[in-house]
């Protein structure tokens, strides 16, 4: 089974009630459940994790090494200036996919650079909560070596 911690940055708990014409109507807890029902279908569990706070989501990204095969990452606003959370991905030796709810290369400028994504092993934008699944079949493929079942540990 492949293991994949969820980890969502800053004011992606506002999901629902935030900008619902960029994100949606769907909540944090709706894409939690999206994401198990995808799981049901394939050989993954998830858990799940988000902050505001960047040493937490640090702290969340160390302590992943020894639990985890894998990181979806939605770093948030973190994205853009935190080579604290970039430095956190590269000390890990674990896979990260960088994924955005929205297409940021559509909206204000600012969005448009990443300093996290240069250390994952690729990002997933636009698709709204779908990325996440798209984030987690890349991640599953990633893990397996592009050929099958991961052997259980």
């Amino acid at each position: 089974m492949v293991k994949i911690l969820v980890l969502n940055g800053p004011n992606l708990n506002r999901l629902g009630v935030r900008e619902p014409a960029v994100y949606g109507k769907k909540t944090l807890k709706d894409l939690e459940e999206d994401l198990c029902q995808f799981s049901k279908n394939e050989k993954v569990q998830f858990s799940f994790f988000q902050s505001n706070h960047e040493g937490d989501v640090i702290d969340a990204i160390h302590d992943a090494e020894e639990r985890f095969d894998g990181i979806i990452l939605n770093p948030g606003a973190f994205t853009h200036y935190s080579y604290a959370i970039r430095d956190a991905i590269s000390s890990v030796s674990i896979p990260v996919v960088e994924v955005h709810i929205s297409n940021v290369h559509n909206r204000e400028s600012f969005r448009h650079h990443s300093v996290t994504a240069p250390a994952t092993i690729g990002q997933i934008v636009g698709f709204g909560f779908y990325g996440y699944q798209l984030a987690a079949q890349a991640l599953i493929h990633h893990i397996r070596g592009n050929e099958g079942e991961i052997t259980e540990n």
